[in-house]
């Protein structure tokens, strides 16, 4: 076991590397920074002095070293805009985040494991057919269309919920909603294969031979060893939603997180503030993966013996 989270480990820090390289090129290659948020009316002398002020003097690849000097030791500079350093601007957005996330993820394991059960348990039924429509419905709708579309509906025309903010339950019905479509999509169909695997196996028809009820068959024993393959797809999908769904919903709802964040500085240049936000997602979604992948193979020693 020891080797494999040596393994984890090491292809987690290259993927992160590879990501903060790659995030550094990326912003260099849109120009410069100073010229975009400062507008035309600076002198040559206050440009030249905040070129030097800001670090961007040196050369490229100069510049790159000192970025990843500060990333080694946690000083990632100061952002253009708010002239404080990143750390703090994007651990004020943190929460928002976080907060969002869990509450997507919530709402997606209570609505989508019951369902993919049911899918399985009635799938010669119309209740199977309509827990399918459902997940071929959230796989065919982005979630920034869900979110239009509920930003017409909910608030535009029956004026029932907020858009903007987080400050109340309310607030947070419609981005959760959005950011969970797919997810909900992906593992209800994901549950309901495997508990379909699960159920057709020969200890399944031993337990209900012996008498036990068909609610402790299905969820002690039948979703008990379907798990394993549920907890794969929960870590990719959450992963994913933590990547991209967060950066689409926080700005159609203007959620104070850091995917707002990251598009309103990548609009001014803002280096150091994107440079940071970039790598604070990657971390959560590569540590997310590693859980999973550790989780899995506990959860099924023939991984683990496979990947030794």
């Amino acid at each position: 076991m020891i080797p494999y989270l040596i393994r984890v480990a090491i292809k987690s820090v290259v993927t992160l590397f590879a990501i903060a390289t790659i995030t550094f090129i990326a912003t260099r290659l849109s120009g410069n920074p100073i010229d975009t948020f400062l507008g035309d009316g600076l002198t040559e002398e206050g440009r030249a002095e905040l070129i030097r002020y800001f670090q961007l003097d040196g050369s490229l690849w100069q510049q790159y070293l000192a970025f990843l000097r500060g990333a080694v030791s946690g000083e990632f500079g100061l952002s253009f805009v708010d002239r404080r350093p990143v750390t703090e601007v994007v651990s004020d957005r943190l929460w928002a985040s976080g907060q969002l996330l869990l509450a997507s993820v919530g709402f997606t394991l209570l609505v989508a494991i019951p369902l993919g059960i049911l899918g399985a348990i009635y799938r010669k039924s119309w209740i199977g057919s309509a827990v399918m429509m459902v997940a071929f419905a959230g796989y065919a709708v982005p979630s920034f269309i869900l979110a239009i579309v509920m930003v017409l509906v909910f608030s535009y025309w029956l004026n029932w919920l907020p858009v903007v903010g987080n400050g109340s339950f309310a607030h947070f019905i419609m981005p959760t909603i959005a950011m969970s479509g797919v997810l909900i999509a992906a593992l209800t169909r994901f549950t309901r294969n495997a508990m379909l695997d699960v159920l057709g196996q020969d200890f399944i028809r031993t337990a209900q031979a012996k008498g036990l009820g068909e609610a402790r068959v299905v969820l002690r024993h039948g979703l008990g060893n379907a798990g394993v393959t549920v907890i794969s797809v929960i870590g990719l999908q959450v992963a994913g939603l933590a990547a991209a769904g967060s950066v689409v919903v926080e700005s159609i709802f203007s959620w104070p997180g850091i995917g707002q964040l990251l598009v309103n500085a990548a609009l001014v240049r803002d280096y150091p503030v994107l440079q940071f936000g970039v790598i604070t997602v990657a971390v959560a979604v590569v540590a997310i993966n590693a859980i999973t992948d550790v989780s899995y193979a506990l959860a099924d020693p023939r991984i683990r013996l496979a990947r030794s």
